[in-house]
Protein backbone atom coordinates (compact mmCIF):
# COMPACT_ATOMS: atom_id res chain seq x y z
CA UNK A 1 0.00 0.00 0.00
CA UNK A 2 1.21 3.70 -0.42
CA UNK A 3 2.49 5.41 1.96
CA UNK A 4 0.94 8.92 0.99
CA UNK A 5 -2.31 9.68 -0.73
CA UNK A 6 -1.56 10.72 -4.19
CA UNK A 7 -2.02 14.29 -4.89
CA UNK A 8 -5.29 15.76 -6.97
CA UNK A 9 -4.42 16.93 -10.21
CA UNK A 10 -5.68 20.72 -10.79
CA UNK A 11 -7.67 20.80 -13.66
CA UNK A 12 -8.07 24.53 -15.42
CA UNK A 13 -11.34 25.74 -16.53
CA UNK A 14 -12.00 25.76 -20.34
CA UNK A 15 -11.65 28.73 -22.38
CA UNK A 16 -15.33 29.49 -23.67
CA UNK A 17 -17.69 28.57 -20.59
CA UNK A 18 -14.72 29.10 -17.91
CA UNK A 19 -16.03 25.78 -16.29
CA UNK A 20 -13.90 22.90 -14.53
CA UNK A 21 -16.65 20.57 -14.82
CA UNK A 22 -16.40 20.79 -18.60
CA UNK A 23 -12.61 20.44 -18.84
CA UNK A 24 -12.98 17.11 -16.98
CA UNK A 25 -15.53 15.86 -20.17
CA UNK A 26 -13.26 16.99 -22.89
CA UNK A 27 -10.14 15.44 -20.77
CA UNK A 28 -12.37 12.18 -21.26
CA UNK A 29 -13.61 13.09 -24.28
CA UNK A 30 -10.02 12.45 -25.82
CA UNK A 31 -8.14 10.46 -28.22
CA UNK A 32 -4.58 10.59 -28.00
CA UNK A 33 -3.46 13.73 -26.11
CA UNK A 34 -5.82 15.60 -29.37
CA UNK A 35 -7.39 17.88 -26.46
CA UNK A 36 -7.99 20.52 -29.15
CA UNK A 37 -10.14 18.23 -31.95
CA UNK A 38 -12.07 17.34 -28.32
CA UNK A 39 -12.83 20.94 -27.19
CA UNK A 40 -13.95 21.17 -31.02
CA UNK A 41 -16.35 18.04 -30.93
CA UNK A 42 -17.92 19.23 -27.32
CA UNK A 43 -18.30 22.99 -28.55
CA UNK A 44 -20.17 21.61 -32.03
CA UNK A 45 -21.85 18.89 -30.18
CA UNK A 46 -23.20 21.55 -27.21
CA UNK A 47 -24.20 24.03 -30.39
CA UNK A 48 -26.02 21.21 -32.12
CA UNK A 49 -28.14 20.61 -28.42
CA UNK A 50 -29.03 24.94 -28.27
CA UNK A 51 -30.30 24.27 -31.93
CA UNK A 52 -32.36 21.12 -31.40
CA UNK A 53 -33.85 21.86 -27.93
CA UNK A 54 -33.88 25.33 -28.03
CA UNK A 55 -32.45 26.20 -24.63
CA UNK A 56 -29.25 26.64 -23.18
CA UNK A 57 -26.88 24.12 -24.46
CA UNK A 58 -24.38 23.78 -21.17
CA UNK A 59 -27.21 24.05 -19.08
CA UNK A 60 -28.96 20.81 -21.23
CA UNK A 61 -25.51 19.05 -21.08
CA UNK A 62 -25.21 19.95 -17.25
CA UNK A 63 -28.91 18.17 -16.78
CA UNK A 64 -27.91 15.51 -18.54
CA UNK A 65 -25.06 14.31 -16.37
CA UNK A 66 -27.08 15.05 -13.61
CA UNK A 67 -29.55 12.51 -14.61
CA UNK A 68 -26.83 9.81 -15.67
CA UNK A 69 -24.57 9.95 -12.33
CA UNK A 70 -25.57 6.80 -9.90
CA UNK A 71 -25.74 7.59 -6.32
CA UNK A 72 -25.74 3.43 -5.42
CA UNK A 73 -23.43 1.14 -7.28
CA UNK A 74 -22.85 -2.86 -6.22
CA UNK A 75 -19.44 -4.30 -4.74
CA UNK A 76 -18.55 -8.01 -5.25
CA UNK A 77 -17.39 -9.50 -1.37
CA UNK A 78 -16.36 -12.87 -1.04
CA UNK A 79 -17.90 -13.66 2.32
CA UNK A 80 -17.34 -17.60 3.40
CA UNK A 81 -17.65 -19.74 0.22
CA UNK A 82 -19.39 -17.01 -1.66
CA UNK A 83 -19.77 -14.02 -3.41
CA UNK A 84 -22.49 -11.62 -2.29
CA UNK A 85 -23.11 -8.19 -5.15
CA UNK A 86 -23.07 -5.54 -1.77
CA UNK A 87 -25.12 -1.97 -2.72
CA UNK A 88 -22.81 0.49 -1.70
CA UNK A 89 -23.04 4.81 -1.66
CA UNK A 90 -20.40 6.15 -4.25
CA UNK A 91 -18.50 8.64 -3.44
CA UNK A 92 -19.09 12.39 -5.18
CA UNK A 93 -15.86 12.52 -7.23
CA UNK A 94 -15.99 8.77 -8.27
CA UNK A 95 -20.16 9.46 -8.79
CA UNK A 96 -19.17 12.48 -10.97
CA UNK A 97 -16.64 10.16 -12.93
CA UNK A 98 -18.82 7.49 -13.95
CA UNK A 99 -21.54 9.83 -15.56
CA UNK A 100 -19.35 11.44 -17.60
CA UNK A 101 -17.89 7.75 -18.98
CA UNK A 102 -21.16 6.51 -19.14
CA UNK A 103 -22.49 9.61 -20.96
CA UNK A 104 -19.20 9.60 -23.73
CA UNK A 105 -19.19 5.84 -23.76
CA UNK A 106 -22.71 5.68 -25.03
CA UNK A 107 -22.22 8.38 -27.26
CA UNK A 108 -19.79 6.72 -29.12
CA UNK A 109 -22.03 3.60 -29.39
CA UNK A 110 -24.36 5.47 -31.68
CA UNK A 111 -25.58 5.80 -35.28
CA UNK A 112 -24.93 9.53 -36.41
CA UNK A 113 -22.41 10.55 -38.64
CA UNK A 114 -19.79 12.61 -36.23
CA UNK A 115 -18.85 12.40 -32.79
CA UNK A 116 -20.49 15.87 -31.89
CA UNK A 117 -23.68 14.72 -33.33
CA UNK A 118 -23.66 11.56 -31.59
CA UNK A 119 -22.58 13.17 -28.16
CA UNK A 120 -25.26 15.93 -28.80
CA UNK A 121 -27.84 13.08 -29.33
CA UNK A 122 -26.99 11.39 -26.21
CA UNK A 123 -26.81 14.63 -23.98
CA UNK A 124 -30.24 15.27 -25.39
CA UNK A 125 -31.46 12.00 -24.63
CA UNK A 126 -30.07 12.01 -21.05
CA UNK A 127 -31.90 15.26 -20.41
CA UNK A 128 -35.22 13.97 -21.08
CA UNK A 129 -34.07 11.01 -18.75
CA UNK A 130 -33.65 8.59 -21.66
CA UNK A 131 -31.03 7.06 -23.81
CA UNK A 132 -28.67 4.31 -22.93
CA UNK A 133 -26.35 6.51 -20.26
CA UNK A 134 -29.85 6.87 -18.36
CA UNK A 135 -30.90 3.41 -18.75
CA UNK A 136 -27.08 2.23 -17.49
CA UNK A 137 -27.89 4.57 -14.07
CA UNK A 138 -31.17 2.82 -14.09
CA UNK A 139 -29.68 -0.91 -14.21
CA UNK A 140 -27.59 0.52 -11.72
CA UNK A 141 -30.08 1.22 -9.18
CA UNK A 142 -31.71 -1.54 -9.70
CA UNK A 143 -28.91 -4.16 -8.92
CA UNK A 144 -28.23 -2.23 -5.47
CA UNK A 145 -31.98 -2.37 -4.93
CA UNK A 146 -32.50 -6.26 -5.64
CA UNK A 147 -29.27 -6.66 -3.40
CA UNK A 148 -29.95 -4.58 -0.52
CA UNK A 149 -30.61 -7.60 1.50
CA UNK A 150 -26.75 -8.16 1.67
CA UNK A 151 -25.97 -4.65 2.72
CA UNK A 152 -25.31 -5.86 6.15
CA UNK A 153 -22.23 -7.12 4.54
CA UNK A 154 -20.22 -3.79 4.36
CA UNK A 155 -16.53 -3.00 3.98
Amino acid sequence: MRKTKAKKRIVLPDPKFNDVLVTRFVNNLMFEGKKGKAYSIFYDAIETVQKRAESDGLEMWKKALTNVTPAVEVRSRRVGGATFQIPSEIRPERRLSMGIKWLIAYARLRNEKSMAQKLAAEIIAAAKEEGAAYKKKEDVHKMAEANKAFSHFKF
